[in-house]
Protein backbone atom coordinates (compact mmCIF):
# COMPACT_ATOMS: atom_id res chain seq x y z
CA UNK A 1 0.00 0.00 0.00
CA UNK A 2 2.69 2.46 0.94
CA UNK A 3 4.54 2.00 -2.35
CA UNK A 4 1.41 2.35 -4.51
CA UNK A 5 -0.05 5.28 -2.60
CA UNK A 6 3.04 7.28 -1.72
CA UNK A 7 5.52 6.41 -4.47
CA UNK A 8 3.54 5.66 -7.65
CA UNK A 9 0.41 7.77 -7.23
CA UNK A 10 0.51 11.46 -8.06
CA UNK A 11 -1.33 14.12 -6.07
CA UNK A 12 -4.21 14.44 -8.57
CA UNK A 13 -4.75 10.67 -8.91
CA UNK A 14 -7.92 9.21 -7.40
CA UNK A 15 -7.40 6.99 -4.31
CA UNK A 16 -10.07 4.49 -3.18
CA UNK A 17 -10.42 2.08 -0.26
CA UNK A 18 -13.26 0.07 1.32
CA UNK A 19 -14.46 1.99 4.37
CA UNK A 20 -13.75 0.36 7.76
CA UNK A 21 -12.29 -2.85 6.27
CA UNK A 22 -8.74 -3.98 5.60
CA UNK A 23 -8.06 -4.45 1.91
CA UNK A 24 -6.57 -3.16 -1.27
CA UNK A 25 -6.20 0.48 -2.11
CA UNK A 26 -7.02 1.39 -5.71
CA UNK A 27 -5.45 4.22 -7.67
CA UNK A 28 -6.96 5.74 -10.82
CA UNK A 29 -4.44 7.77 -12.78
CA UNK A 30 -5.50 11.32 -13.55
CA UNK A 31 -2.58 12.82 -15.42
CA UNK A 32 -4.73 15.43 -17.18
CA UNK A 33 -6.34 16.51 -13.89
CA UNK A 34 -9.82 16.21 -15.37
CA UNK A 35 -12.94 14.90 -13.73
CA UNK A 36 -12.94 11.10 -13.48
CA UNK A 37 -15.85 9.59 -15.47
CA UNK A 38 -18.64 8.19 -13.29
CA UNK A 39 -18.29 4.70 -14.76
CA UNK A 40 -14.57 4.67 -13.94
CA UNK A 41 -15.29 5.74 -10.36
CA UNK A 42 -17.89 2.98 -9.93
CA UNK A 43 -15.66 0.25 -11.41
CA UNK A 44 -12.67 1.33 -9.30
CA UNK A 45 -14.86 1.36 -6.17
CA UNK A 46 -16.17 -2.12 -7.02
CA UNK A 47 -12.58 -3.37 -7.26
CA UNK A 48 -11.65 -1.79 -3.92
CA UNK A 49 -14.68 -3.50 -2.35
CA UNK A 50 -14.00 -6.85 -4.05
CA UNK A 51 -10.42 -7.02 -2.79
CA UNK A 52 -11.27 -6.05 0.78
CA UNK A 53 -12.46 -8.14 3.69
CA UNK A 54 -15.97 -6.92 2.85
CA UNK A 55 -15.96 -8.81 -0.47
CA UNK A 56 -18.81 -11.11 0.57
CA UNK A 57 -21.09 -8.23 1.65
CA UNK A 58 -23.88 -7.30 -0.79
CA UNK A 59 -23.00 -3.56 -0.60
CA UNK A 60 -19.81 -1.86 0.57
CA UNK A 61 -19.02 1.78 1.33
CA UNK A 62 -15.84 2.91 -0.41
CA UNK A 63 -14.05 6.15 0.45
CA UNK A 64 -12.43 8.06 -2.38
CA UNK A 65 -10.35 11.20 -2.62
CA UNK A 66 -7.42 12.70 -4.48
CA UNK A 67 -4.11 11.22 -3.42
CA UNK A 68 -2.98 14.61 -2.06
CA UNK A 69 -5.53 14.22 0.77
CA UNK A 70 -4.07 10.88 1.95
CA UNK A 71 -1.29 10.85 4.55
CA UNK A 72 0.48 8.27 6.67
CA UNK A 73 -0.21 8.15 10.38
CA UNK A 74 3.09 8.47 12.23
CA UNK A 75 3.65 5.27 14.21
CA UNK A 76 0.46 3.76 12.78
CA UNK A 77 0.11 0.20 11.54
CA UNK A 78 1.16 -0.48 7.93
CA UNK A 79 -1.62 0.61 5.58
CA UNK A 80 -3.25 2.90 8.12
CA UNK A 81 -3.79 6.37 6.65
CA UNK A 82 -5.56 9.62 7.44
CA UNK A 83 -7.90 11.24 4.91
CA UNK A 84 -8.09 15.03 5.11
CA UNK A 85 -11.10 15.09 2.79
CA UNK A 86 -13.10 12.31 1.12
CA UNK A 87 -16.41 11.22 -0.35
CA UNK A 88 -18.13 7.84 -0.05
CA UNK A 89 -19.81 5.69 -2.67
CA UNK A 90 -21.74 2.47 -2.00
CA UNK A 91 -21.18 -0.35 -4.50
CA UNK A 92 -21.53 -4.07 -5.02
CA UNK A 93 -18.11 -5.77 -4.71
CA UNK A 94 -17.16 -7.19 -8.12
CA UNK A 95 -14.65 -7.23 -10.92
CA UNK A 96 -15.56 -5.88 -14.33
CA UNK A 97 -13.56 -5.75 -17.52
CA UNK A 98 -10.28 -7.50 -18.07
CA UNK A 99 -8.07 -7.93 -15.05
CA UNK A 100 -4.68 -6.22 -15.34
CA UNK A 101 -5.44 -5.30 -18.94
CA UNK A 102 -6.87 -2.42 -20.86
CA UNK A 103 -10.41 -2.64 -22.15
CA UNK A 104 -10.97 -1.75 -25.78
CA UNK A 105 -13.13 1.26 -24.88
CA UNK A 106 -10.89 2.51 -22.08
CA UNK A 107 -9.73 6.12 -22.13
CA UNK A 108 -6.30 7.16 -20.92
CA UNK A 109 -6.76 9.28 -17.82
Amino acid sequence: MTYLTFRLARSSDLWLHAADYPGSHVIVRNQNRKEIPGRTLIEAAQLAAKFSQASSDPKVNVHYTQRKFVSKIKGGAPGLVRLASFKTITVEPKESGQRMGVKQDAVEL
